[in-house]
């Protein structure tokens, strides 16, 4: 169950992440709203995971699967760049989280 929650809440840094880039510095209502009721959900649901599952594993996935999840939607939906670069960083990123989550026993 750590597993879905720590999923989940790595779903909202996601979405916390676009709608505070969509709140406009903070100064649009809805998308600052939306922005603050994720950051509360996906820390809610960190803390939760963080009941059974390692700091350094949790911590680790859930800022891995958010960076890489911002700049997927960085590029396919708000049409920021895509280069050979940030394809390699990204990729460096999700080998990090899928070696933490290898070498967790929880």
């Amino acid at each position: 169950m750590a597993w879905v929650l720590l999923f989940c809440a790595s779903m909202l840094e996601i979405a916390w992440a676009y709608f505070m880039k969509r709140s406009d510095g903070f100064s649009l209502l809805g998308p600052t709203a939306i922005t603050i009721v994720a950051m509360i959900g996906s820390f809610a649901l960190l803390a939760a995971s963080l009941k059974t599952l390692p700091l350094g594993t949790a911590y680790t996935i859930w800022t891995g699967v958010g960076a890489v999840g911002a700049f997927a939607i960085g590029v396919v939906v708000l049409g920021e760049a895509l280069t050979p670069m940030r394809v390699f960083a990204a990729l460096f990123i999700v080998s990090g989280v899928i070696m933490m989550k290898l070498s967790s026993s929880s």
